[in-house]
């Protein structure tokens, strides 16, 4: 993934950490496989506890892709890889964010129905803004360098949209998301568990995913959402 394209692109020094310790076996066998395992390495830990796991200024830098939403509190996470870098290090991520700056209202029923949805279908605690980002990040000791919205112009006629592929079109490739192909993959599904041959509550699991793709498209439709606000800041 990631880690290893930018390894192999800088020759950096790279440990990841992800609390999925199956995560870490398997990334850590690709790394071998790469014959870059000494330079590039994953190991188990909680983003939430970062100063249990590491020395004070142990890291250069550090990046997060689509990681950090994931945190239930954004200080202590960041609180934590501030605590891992040397001063002047610098810190850059994608994370989801929704946008009342383009619309996002949350005294609006279908727009907290769209964000609601994007959380409980990707396992997140509640959406921040891209305000909440910038001054979680200031009170856990960072410079906010830059931020932006990578998909700003998600509805120019020179970009693809990000939800394209959750969209669907009459394609081979993008059949099974349209609302046809959306039936025909929930028909199967609870064929293949009435037989005992998906497991039980595989059906649960596909309207579950189902749902969250239709939210997410419409929160992109309308930017009431983007899932790459990215921000570099440095620590001071």
């Amino acid at each position: 993934g990631p880690m290893r394209n930018i390894q192999q692109f800088t020759g950096a020094d790279i440990t990841g950490v992800t609390i999925n310790q199956y995560q870490v076996r398997v990334a850590n066998q690709y790394c071998a496989q790469k014959g870059i395992d000494q330079q590039c390495r994953s190991i188990q830990g909680d983003f939430q506890k970062l100063a249990e796991k590491f020395e004070p200024e142990s890291f250069d830098a550090a990046y997060a892709i689509e990681a950090t939403c994931h945190s239930p509190d954004r200080r202590v996470c960041f609180k934590g890889i501030n605590h891992c870098l040397k001063k002047g290090g610098l810190f850059a991520a994608y994370d989801w964010v929704v946008l009342p700056e383009r619309g996002y209202d949350s005294n609006d029923p279908d727009h907290v129905r769209v964000k609601e949805g994007i959380e409980v279908g990707n396992g997140l605690p509640t959406l921040a803004t891209t305000q909440e980002i910038v001054s979680a990040l200031e009170d856990s000791g960072f410079e906010v360098v830059d931020v932006f919205d990578a998909n700003k112009d998600v509805h120019s006629g020179h970009q693809i949209p990000w939800y394209y592929t959750l969209h669907g079109s009459f394609t081979l490739k993008g059949f099974r998301m349209t609302r046809l192909g959306r039936i025909c993959t929930h028909t199967l599904v609870s064929t293949l568990e009435f037989l005992r041959i998906a497991p039980q509550g595989s059906v649960r699991v596909s309207s579950l995913l189902n749902a969250t793709a239709l939210d997410l498209v419409e929160g992109g439709k309308n930017e009431l959402f983007t899932p790459s606000l990215f921000f570099v800041a440095r620590k001071k």
